[in-house]
């Protein structure tokens, strides 16, 4: 089946081949794909009157990973949506529908992109995370915020960290690069011509450099590790969503690495620091 073809049309051009239990959770889409979109699992397999491992197999069959990334394609297919907003988001949606959908999509990509990360990948990244002797982090467009936000994480755990959205910057930076030094890249679609040179030129100076990217983009072939960043949403038409919190959620797994294998005896440095705050608040009603 042809991956240019969406969700609903595949549902439509097979519905005659698929098995009688199948059929059923194929007509309870069909009824009303919208209402669909919002359906926990449990919700679709008493409407189709099927086992909750029966609509999951239903999914696979169509090119998903399972019941989060089916419902993803499928508000996807509903419509184009509208543009530079959020593929999912119809221009004709209700304040709850759209909020809906957004909350909807955001936990099924978090949830796709917890079943697809690698563990043996994380604890490679934090091993060099924590034996650099400096990170920096890099992202460009909305991907600039998180590697600003890497910073105010990592710059807790006594390494030189700094986080750079401006190509220029970077691309001095890579080049001043050395052995034991890491570069965090981030980019959603792994396709920005400049964060693919900048990479490479990090790579050539002798850095390490981690990559928060899509799979089989140009940017993995310049990564010494790559930790996946699936990608359910078009940001070259939509406005980035759901890429932000997927990244921001895979860089707190790689802080946390870090915490965790600094050990016990370093927590009492983190607590100095949030320690330091305490006069800047009001004292909590608590």
């Amino acid at each position: 089946m042809p991956n240019s073809m969406n969700v609903l049309d595949q549902i439509r051009e097979r519905l005659d081949s698929l098995n009688k239990s199948e059929r059923k959770v194929a007509g309870a889409i069909l009824r009303d794909p919208k209402a669909a979109t919002r359906m926990s699992i449990a919700t679709l397999a008493q409407a189709s009157s099927v086992s909750e491992p029966t609509v999951n197999r239903f999914c696979r069959n169509f090119i998903t990973t399972g019941y989060p990334d089916f419902k993803i394609q499928l508000a996807q297919s509903l419509a184009v949506g509208t543009p530079y907003v959020s593929r999912s988001v119809e221009q004709d949606d209700t304040t709850e529908e759209y909020t809906d959908k957004i909350f909807t999509s955001t936990i099924a990509a978090l949830d796709i992109s917890r079943k697809r990360v690698d563990a043996t990948l994380v604890a490679k990244a934090v091993d060099y995370l924590i034996q650099a002797k400096q990170i920096s982090f890099f992202g460009l467009g909305a991907s600039g915020p998180v590697a600003m936000d890497a910073q105010h994480k990592f710059f807790r755990f006594n390494i030189p960290v700094t986080a750079y959205d401006d190509v220029m910057m970077m691309r001095m930076v890579a080049a001043a690069a050395h052995t034991g030094d890491v570069i965090v890249m981030i980019s959603y679609t792994g396709r920005t011509r400049e964060m693919v040179e900048i990479a490479h030129i990090a790579r050539e100076s002798g850095a390490t450099v981690l990559g928060i990217t899509a799979q089989n983009s140009p940017l993995t072939k310049e990564c010494t590790v790559l930790l996946e960043a699936p990608t359910p949403e078009d940001t070259d038409v939509y406005m980035p969503m759901i890429s932000r919190i997927v990244q921001l959620a895979l860089l707190d797994v790689l802080a946390t690495g870090v915490t965790l294998r600094r050990g016990v005896g370093f927590h009492s440095h983190l607590k100095k620091i949030k320690d330091s705050l305490k006069d800047t608040r009001y004292p909590s009603d608590d």
